[in-house]
């Protein structure tokens, strides 16, 4: 970590000491987290203490952990080491109401002092996620809510006008959450008894997409093939 990175931490741990926690992050990155009820009061002295001035909330993204640590493959290491084997897999599936399962992460900028900060929170109840609006913090976390309640089903406690921004009107389900189904539950069609687009269930077959190496070297050529012996 740089030694502005890690100035950056001390001025949050004094301000901040008790209600916020390291979380791992790359070098040049800073990374709490911090529970849903001190949320509001965080984010206040995030924005507002001179030595952290954290003005402008950059981006806000749901986040479901449902597949977290379940992967069999590597992750970050992957791109520099080729893809291996990294755990073995588990077969028990996943608890859909688990704690823990959605969270929502703050990436934010202090314009006064240049540097970036990201905050995360976990919501309380998975069967039901719910979490403060910080529309009062951040005039600019008003659609970035909107899109995760839409995408993620994250509700969000004292948002001035918390409907969908991005699927059509009538959208059932949430599409970035690990157990909607890749195919869609319904699909569009024109009916041209009504005249007009009607919902349908999807007709599409569900497939499972295994990766596959190809290598275009000569042993693939037919003519290197062993000979068939006949009998």
């Amino acid at each position: 970590m740089s030694e502005r990175t890690e100035a950056l931490a001390l001025k949050v741990d004094a301000q901040l000491a008790g209600s916020v926690r390291r979380r791992p992050a790359l070098a040049h990155e800073l990374a709490y987290e911090t529970d849903a009820g001190p949320l509001l009061g965080v984010c206040r002295s995030l924005r507002d203490a001179p030595e952290l001035r954290f003005e402008m909330l950059m981006d806000l993204a749901g986040v479901d952990y449902l597949d977290y640590g379940r992967d069999e493959w590597q992750g970050a290491s992957a791109t520099r080491s080729g893809f291996s084997r990294g755990r073995v897999a588990r077969n028990d599936p996943p608890d859909p109401n688990g704690a823990g399962r959605f969270a929502v992460v703050y990436n934010l900028l202090s314009i006064s002092h240049n540097q970036r900060l990201r905050l995360a929170v976990k919501c309380p109840d998975s069967a039901e996620p719910v979490i403060d609006s910080v529309v009062g913090v951040w005039a600019s976390a008003n659609w970035f809510e909107r899109e995760a309640f839409d995408l993620f089903g994250i509700l969000f406690r004292g948002h001035p006008d918390l409907r969908r921004i991005l699927t059509d009107y009538g959208f059932i389900g949430h599409p970035f959450r690990k157990d909607f189904p890749l195919i869609g539950n319904v699909e569009v069609q024109y009916d041209p008894d009504k005249q007009r687009v009607v919902y349908r269930p999807v007709s599409i077959t569900p497939r499972v997409l295994v990766p596959k190496v190809i290598r275009h070297d000569h042993r693939y050529e037919p003519a290197l093939k062993d000979p068939q012996v006949p009998r």
